[in-house]
Order: structure tokens, then C-alpha cells, then sequence
């Protein structure tokens, strides 16, 4: 219940600091990568992130085993009262057979969360809020050369609090009940096209099981819809521990809906780890900017609105001189 309490007054804490975030035209995707980004999704927007995967792992030494079978990552994100605020619920859900090979083959059939977490993250720094975005009319490498401000990075913070059912095979023996979680997430937005992440996580923090992790990640944007990454994921607890590789690509079929896929391997035998992911984001776009009007409206739906009535209202002009014109020649014959 301490922990609980703590992890409690953490997120209260978050909610009175004060700071800046940066709303997308475009869907904003934690996938198909672990880490998360710095930034939220935006105030009134609901997101949805969601994967189907395969997994194979196979331990050499003794006692050897081999696990195959498939799971679902899955999370729920909300931009709540403030830019910077977003609440989730994130969680991975397995079902597998572990096959034991040491002595008599015999087999093991499971089926739980991996995790399930419900939390929030707040976007405490944001380097980029006050930044001249302005391109340079007259010089190429001004607009896309290195600039030694984009080594700040934007920083975020995360707490929640993970759930474990009793006897959940994944987990150790008496691992059950609440845990909290922390992590501290950062972003540094490079010229062309390069974004590079990092997260570093306590998890299942005052139990058996409470790990560390880092996850280190470059996504790198060759065009409006396609992006390519390369990630690495350490993990180091008392049950176990591991250095995963992720590689893959999203492509943006709509500015609120992406598609992605990623392999998953590591380089030991104590299991080896293969996986392949399949995934898809999509939001609900309730934004609007708190600096305007909001009888004027300020989401994606109501600047298209806008825009097409400007288009009909020009075109009217336009037809309203023609005839003008056409009058004042008859008159004039």
C-alpha cells in the first residue's frame, strides 16, 4: 500500500509541474519500437496501439527449453487537461508452449500478461517550444546541417503502476499484487529526418523481480510516409537478463492512421530470442489549441472546414467578377 501511495503523490507531482509539449498534424506512434517517446499525443486525443506477434526462444545450455508462440502488445493513450500530460495503459499479452529437452521431453502450455501497466507521463522540458522553425531562404546547410542546439534533448518523466496475477508464469514465484514504475524518457530531433530516444526504467520496483532498463533508439524519416529504426533494449534484474536488437519500419497511410513491422533477436543462447511484430496506431483527433477561440474550433476536422469554405468563397469571387465583367460588356454593346 506504501507504494501504491508513492507512486500516488509521484503522479500528483507531475500534474502541478509546469511545461510545454508540441500537438502533430501527424499521429504521434510509440511503435513499432519499445521505447516511448518524450512527447504526448495532445490534449483530447485518444490513440490506440496495438500488435500482434511471433515468438521463438531456445535455450542451448542446460536446462534446455524452447518457447514458441505468438502474444498481442497492446496501449491506450490520452492527452489529458495540459499539452504536456498523457495518461496510458500499456500491456503485452502471451500465449505460448515452453517445451523442456535437458531429460524427458515434456510441455507446458501458458497464457498471461506479460504486464499490464496503467500510468502517466508529463513532458516537463521541451527545447524545441521557443525554436525558430523559420527555414533560411538563402542558405541549404542553415536548413539541413548539424546545429549543436539539437544535443538538448526534450525531457519527459513516467510513473505507474504495474499488476501481476498470482502465479503468472511469467513472472518469479510470489511476484502477484502492485508494483510501481518510473522512467525518465528524453528526444533529440535532428536535421534529416533523425529522431534518437532514450529510456532508462525501474520496473516492479520493490519486488523480487525489479529490474533496470535502457532502450536507445534511431528512427531516421526518409520521406512524409515512410520511417526506418534500429534499437537496442538492456535488461538486467536477479530473474533475468538481456540485450535485445529491434529493426524495422512504419508507414503513414493517413495522418491518423500508421502501419509497421520489426524483428526482434539477441546475440546469447541463454535463451535466444526471435520475434517478428505486425502492428498498427490509430487516433481520434479532439484538439484544439488552447490559445484560440474555441468557439472557432481548432482541430484537423474544423481547419479542413474552414479551408473548403475559403475555397467556395474564392471561387464565388472569381465567378461573381466573370459575370460582372460579362454585364458590363453587354451594357457597353
Amino acid at each position: 500500500m506504501k507504494l501504491i501511495k508513492s507512486t500516488l503523490f509521484i503522479l500528483l507531482s507531475l500534474i502541478a509541474a509546469k511545461g510545454f509539449a508540441q500537438y502533430t498534424d501527424v499521429i504521434n506512434s510509440n511503435r513499432p519500437g519499445a521505447s516511448r517517446s518524450a512527447f504526448s499525443v495532445g490534449t483530447n486525443v485518444v490513440q490506440f496501439e496495438a500488435g500482434p506477434y511471433f515468438i521463438n526462444e531456445k535455450r542451448t545450455p542446460a536446462p534446455s527449453y524452447e518457447v514458441e508462440g505468438f502474444g498481442v502488445d497492446f496501449a491506450a493513450r490520452y492527452g489529458l487537461l495540459w499539452e504536456q500530460l498523457e495518461l496510458n495503459l500499456e500491456g503485452t499479452f502471451q500465449s505460448d508452449t515452453k517445451t523442456y529437452t535437458s531429460t524427458i521431453d515434456s510441455e507446458d502450455k501458458r497464457a498471461n500478461f506479460k504486464y499490464l501497466t496503467v500510468g502517466a507521463k508529463y513532458l516537463v522540458y521541451d527545447p524545441y517550444k521557443n525554436a525558430d522553425d523559420k527555414p533560411n531562404l538563402y542558405s541549404w546547410k542553415a536548413n539541413h546541417g548539424f546545429k549543436w542546439s539539437s544535443l538538448i534533448p526534450a525531457v519527459s518523466v513516467y510513473a505507474g503502476v504495474n499488476y501481476d496475477t498470482d502465479k503468472n508464469p511469467y513472472t518469479d514465484v510470489g511476484i502477484e499484487g502492485f508494483s510501481p514504475k518510473v522512467m525518465i524518457a528524453t528526444q533529440n530531433n535532428f536535421a534529416g529526418g533523425f529522431v534518437f530516444i532514450m529510456n532508462f526504467i525501474k520496473d516492479r520496483i520493490g519486488t523480487d523481480q525489479s529490474d533496470f532498463q535502457y532502450i536507445l533508439t534511431l528512427t531516421h524519416s526518409f520521406s512524409p510516409k515512410w520511417v526506418i529504426f534500429a534499437e537496442t533494449q538492456g535488461i538486467k534484474s536477479d530473474f533475468y537478463a538481456d540485450n535485445l536488437f529491434r529493426f524495422g519500419g512504419a508507414y503513414l497511410l493517413s495522418e491518423n492512421f500508421q502501419l509497421d513491422t520489426a524483428v526482434t533477436l539477441n546475440t546469447k543462447d541463454t535463451p535466444s530470442v526471435f520475434g517478428v511484430n505486425f502492428g498498427m496506431s490509430y487516433r481520434l483527433d479532439f484538439h484544439q489549441d488552447p490559445y484560440k477561440d474555441i468557439d472557432n474550433g481548432t482541430s484537423a476536422e474544423d481547419e479542413g472546414k474552414r479551408r473548403s469554405r475559403r475555397n467556395k468563397n474564392k471561387k464565388g469571387d472569381a465567378d461573381l467578377i466573370k459575370t460582372k465583367q460579362k454585364r458590363e460588356t453587354v451594357d457597353f454593346n
